[in-house]
């Protein structure tokens, strides 16, 4: 990624341990990505041989994850280096090691704006739409009509949540469903399962994510439940994919503004599922 203008000495790049899932954590923190309290055992154990970290003489200096999903699918995430470690190749090595793992299959990524040019011309990426960041605030009443997710079978919710994700990934969404200090919902038609989301809490306020849902009525009871479940001076954000006008008209209905932007990019074509049912995407880091 960087490109390489000294070479540390001594640097090593190895799989991350379960108990460095806190150091992640520390290094979104640090980048101002306001990680979910629980994000870093839960992405840990989606993928234990997906996580890598950069050390030079046992101090941990950088980390990245190459979560794969299945055999043709994968996404790379927590992408940071120490500041004082920048433009040292190590950025470079951390990369070699994600594609290593990641082998033949399409990879997904969410890049910082800055970022952009550098996954095209490096890593020949495409990219394909923006996630554009909303805030808000928590507060108001949850609808009627709508269940806990735990009352939806899992095999259920695991079929819907295929048509909006690009692979089967049942080990990360039976934790992150259970997950503590987080609220989720879903509504179910005729015994057929049409929408669902998710709020965790953050270093700093709450986080939606996914909200996937049939059509906009559907997207916005269950965001108003999920806002409903937070204190009305608790701030909270959601990542919407632009090409998504209906789930744009939600945002600008609550008087929601934009914070951040990322790139949605793949090192090949677009997954084929359902984008217009993606009303808040589940993770920038694991996609």
């Amino acid at each position: 990624m960087e490109k390489s203008h000294t070479d540390i000495k001594g640097l090593k790049i190895r799989k991350m341990r379960r108990d460095e899932a806190e150091f992640v954590t520390q290094m979104e923190a640090t980048e101002g990505w306001i990680p979910g309290i629980h994000d870093g055992e839960i992405f840990y154990e989606t993928d234990p041989d997906g996580f890598f970290i950069a050390e030079v003489e046992g101090e941990p200096i950088g980390c990245v994850s190459a979560v794969a999903y299945d055999d043709s699918y994968g996404f790379l995430g927590l992408y940071v280096v120490k500041p004082e470690f920048r433009n040292k190749s190590v950025g470079a090595k951390l990369t070699e090691k994600c594609l290593e793992r990641m082998g033949n299959r399409n990879i997904g990524l969410d890049a910082v704006v800055e970022n952009e040019k550098k996954y095209q011309d490096f890593m020949n990426f495409k990219s394909f739409y923006r996630n554009l960041r909303f805030e808000g605030r928590g507060g108001g009443e949850v609808p009627d009509g709508l269940i806990k997710i735990s009352d939806v079978p899992f095999e259920s919710l695991l079929k819907y949540d295929r048509e909006m994700f690009p692979a089967p990934r049942p080990v990360f969404l039976e934790k992150w469903i259970k997950q503590p200090d987080s609220y989720a919902f879903a509504t179910v038609e005729a015994g057929k399962l049409k929408g669902y989301g998710v709020i965790r809490k953050c270093l700093i306020g709450y986080k939606i994510g996914p909200l996937f849902a049939d059509d906009e009525i559907k997207a916005e009871k269950i965001f108003q439940a999920l806002k409903a479940s937070i204190p009305d001076e608790v701030v909270f954000v959601i990542d919407v994919p632009e090409p998504n006008e209906r789930a744009l008209e939600i945002t600008r209905k609550y008087g929601m503004d934009v914070v951040f932007t990322t790139i949605r990019m793949y090192s090949r074509e677009e997954p084929n599922i359902n984008l217009g049912k993606v009303y808040g995407s589940t993770t920038l880091e694991l996609g």
